[in-house]
């Protein structure tokens, strides 16, 4: 593998990582938010991935597939003096977990770090080749 595609895959990652962040903090401003713009309890959303291919047999880099709405079950809070609350005095709140949303964020920042880190590696490896025949 040519040293240069390197950067296409890190900057792929480093671009899907950012993705991932933008969808985490928005989890997290929502975690207590009783309804979206649409007045429907606000869903936690999770960034799936998908490689790129060059060819059938090397991976090219990573792509976000697509953002879609968290599967658990919404949280219901009693609160009989809330205007949202409903006949029986629950608000539903959003599904958002707030520990697994920060450790969410940690992991897309450390490899966020970790493709800005092999970037610097490469460009030095290549600064250091064009050095040899001097």
């Amino acid at each position: 593998m040519s040293l240069f595609k390197v950067f296409n895959i890190a900057s792929s990652a480093m671009t899907a990582q950012s993705h991932r962040l933008n969808v985490v903090a928005s989890n997290l401003s929502n975690a207590d938010s009783v309804t979206d713009s649409s007045g429907e309890p606000y869903r936690g959303r999770q960034v799936i991935f998908s490689t790129l291919k060059a060819d059938e047999n090397a991976a090219s880099g990573v792509r976000v597939a697509g953002v879609v709405h968290d599967p658990s079950p919404m949280r219901k809070i009693f609160e009989p003096h809330h205007p949202f609350a409903d006949k029986d005095g629950y608000i539903i709140k959003p599904n958002v977990n707030v520990v697994d949303e920060m450790v969410n964020m940690m992991s897309a920042s450390r490899s966020y770090q970790n493709n800005v880190d092999m970037m610097n590696t490469t460009k030095s490896l290549l600064q250091k080749t064009l050095t040899i025949g001097q």
